[in-house]
């Protein structure tokens, strides 16, 4: 898994929450990143129906109906991201060795069926889960709230 799924859930769950048109700029602001990276993450979710674009001085990216009952696994299929993975496998397929030339195969079919368990997961968590959980009191958004920040 990369950053873009939280970039990308950060910033759906703050357009669901102030319900508003919200400027690169400002999810930036908000999720303590650059506004060119959001643009490059949101440009991924306008298509699959996640948010929407709009030009103009009060436009930006802005919640769409239906927003709050999207799923995490909605937000990962529209990035394509493949929540685990590994970037480098152990042993070599043209070996005599079986352990050497099998177990590359063998950990794609673990981290794959772990992909899928996870995929199931964000399956069953929408967004409107994620915001009424950082508002709920517990955890860390219970302090960001006792201090005062409820944006």
């Amino acid at each position: 898994m990369n950053s873009e799924f939280a970039i990308a859930t950060h910033a759906l769950v703050y357009v669901s929450h102030v319900g508003r048109c919200v400027s690169s700029e400002e999810l930036a602001e908000n999720i303590c990143t650059n506004p060119a990276r959001v643009r490059k993450v949101m440009a991924r979710l306008v298509p699959a129906g996640l948010v929407e674009s709009r030009a103009g001085a009060v436009g930006g990216y802005c919640p769409t109906a239906g927003l709050d009952a999207r799923t995490l696994a909605d937000v990962a299929d529209a990035l394509g991201t493949r929540l685990v993975s590994a970037s480098w496998s152990s042993g070599d397929v043209d070996r005599e060795c079986q352990v050497s030339s099998g177990m590359g195969a063998l950990m794609q079919g673990v981290y794959d069926d772990l992909d899928a368990l996870c995929r199931r997961r964000l399956a069953q968590t929408t967004v409107g889960d994620v915001v009424r959980e950082l508002f709920s009191g517990r955890g860390a958004a219970a302090k960001g709230a006792a201090a005062g920040r409820d944006d």
